[in-house]
């Protein structure tokens, strides 16, 4: 059985880390959204995937599709004239704009493998050509297997994505972290020492708001000199920064779902041993009566 100053203390670290983990997300998306990284990343994929780096040949015309980037004017001259960029294609529009832009006579389907042939760039056409040929003239077909290609392509920018994302998480708590000395180890020291100081946290919370703040604010967390002397003590504080920005990578959810299975575990309580057998006969249960008076019915499962 877990001892009380073990599960405080575990409560009160795992309730740190959860909270920065929520800080670091929040700042995280705020700069994605700010800076429009889903939106950029995506155009470097289909440029990668239509291998036009400049953005001035399939990739613009793509761009300048209604179906792809509905808030454009079709006007697009280049990167920097795109002042509309999506953030999300649905690969089937993907696939319809890419037709669009590569046939020379919109809607004339009857030559469309003449149009696939004229594409300029010889690894797009390759690609097209073989899409094309296991699509056996069905143009329905020809769409999804270019909406497999695609999902395909993103897939891969998706995991590229979210390894710099990982990557970006963990320098912004790590500088959290030594903005407000979130130093594990000194964390895990002052908690096994003083288990109350954990004891308040009664649930786990489920946004980041004053509340939470102030039960972050209860632990010890903050700088008490500055600026620290560079010494052995320095070090292992430096040490313990790392692994209060490493516990970031696993996310918020991870933290929140586990303090709530500790905080569940803590208003268990002990479990009585089951082994003691207490004799029916030397105890005289009187019989359970309702509100009325009358017999009650046995609990389910009695």
């Amino acid at each position: 059985m877990f001892g009380s100053s073990v599960l405080e203390l575990a409560i009160g670290l795992t309730f740190c880390y959860g909270t920065v983990a929520l800080i670091v997300a929040t700042v995280q998306e705020a700069l994605a959204a700010a800076f429009r990284l889903r939106a950029n990343t995506l155009l470097a994929g289909i440029k990668s995937m239509l291998n036009d780096p400049r953005f001035s040949a399939l990739a613009q015309l793509v761009y300048a599709h209604p179906l792809v980037n509905p808030h454009s004017d079709g006007s697009v001259t280049g990167e920097r004239t795109l002042a509309s960029r999506p953030s999300y294609i649905e690969p089937g529009y993907f696939a319809i704009a890419l037709i669009d832009s590569i046939q020379q006579v919109p809607g004339n389907f009857a030559r469309l493998g003449a149009d696939i042939d004229a594409v300029a760039d010889p690894q797009v056409r390759r690609a097209l050509q073989g899409l094309y040929a296991r699509a056996g003239g069905d143009l329905e077909r020809f769409q999804r297997l270019i909406g497999g290609w695609f999902d395909n392509a993103m897939q891969r920018l998706s995991g590229s994505y979210k390894r710099r994302q990982l990557l970006i998480s963990f320098l912004i708590s790590l500088l959290l972290a030594i903005l407000f000395n979130i130093d594990s180890i000194a964390l895990f020291r002052t908690l096994w020492q003083q288990p109350q100081l954990a004891a308040h946290i009664g649930a786990a919370p489920a946004a980041l708001d004053a509340q939470m703040l102030r039960q972050l604010w209860a632990l010890p967390i903050g700088w008490q000199s500055f600026p620290p002397v560079l010494d052995t003590a320095f070090a292992l504080q430096a040490a313990g920064w790392i692994v209060t920005a490493s516990t970031t990578l696993f996310g918020a959810p991870f933290w929140f779902d586990l303090l709530q299975r500790a905080v569940q575990l803590r208003s268990t309580g002990t479990r009585p041993d089951d082994s003691v057998q207490v004799p029916v006969a030397s105890v005289a249960v009187p019989a359970a009566r309702d509100v009325h008076g009358a017999p009650a019915l046995p609990a389910a499962g009695a």
